[in-house]
């Protein structure tokens, strides 16, 4: 197989639509470990997350036709694993808690103990707080801190102009910060 790492997604996404569907493993490596932690962050649960991402490649591939590759590939693919997250929450009619949304394997020296339980504790915090936030704020504060999205990513992913992701995004910093004092 040639080297495609110097193609951009919407490229790909031509040559799998014109030449070889085999490229699509390409697309799936370059955002597996992303759209897991992005579907994680709404199921909570690391099989169900599994299952969103496997769905939305699927459909993806099927609707592959059917992307616009003037748009950026990232969005619509993030966009997808957001609904395939909305219908997963719908399918088992409960709550998922985002405790451990933030969880990341800590360095821990004897120098650092302290900072990385100190760390632990604030990252705990941060989401207890985030799982307080209302839908509304939520879906927009995860995708700007936490996937490292635009406002313009998160205007296509969510479906919303611009200024609204915006206004949500500080009215959900403004909520979380009012939360995590409330919380201690």
């Amino acid at each position: 197989m040639a080297d495609f790492d110097s193609l951009t997604d919407e490229e790909l996404v031509e040559h799998v639509r014109s030449k070889d569907q085999e490229v699509y493993s390409e697309l799936v490596k370059r955002y597996e470990a992303r759209l897991l932690r992005y579907a994680h962050s709404f199921v909570h649960d690391n099989h169900a997350a599994q299952d969103v991402v496997q769905n939305a490649f699927i459909k993806a591939f099927i609707n592959l036709n059917g992307f616009n590759t003037k748009k950026k590939f990232s969005s619509w693919i993030y966009r997808i694993v957001h609904n395939e997250s909305l219908n997963e929450i719908k399918k088992y009619k409960k709550e998922f808690s985002l405790d451990s949304m933030l969880e990341s394997s800590l360095p821990i020296s004897d120098d650092s103990m302290e900072d990385a339980f100190d760390t632990q504790i604030s990252k705990e915090k941060i989401s207890t707080c985030i799982d307080k936030l209302p839908f509304t704020y939520r879906s927009p504060i995860i995708l700007h801190f936490l996937e490292d999205k635009s406002y313009e990513e998160i205007s296509d992913i969510l479906r919303m102009p611009i200024g609204t992701v915006g206004t949500r995004i500080n009215r959900g910093k403004k909520l979380l910060n009012q939360l995590c004092n409330d919380h201690g």
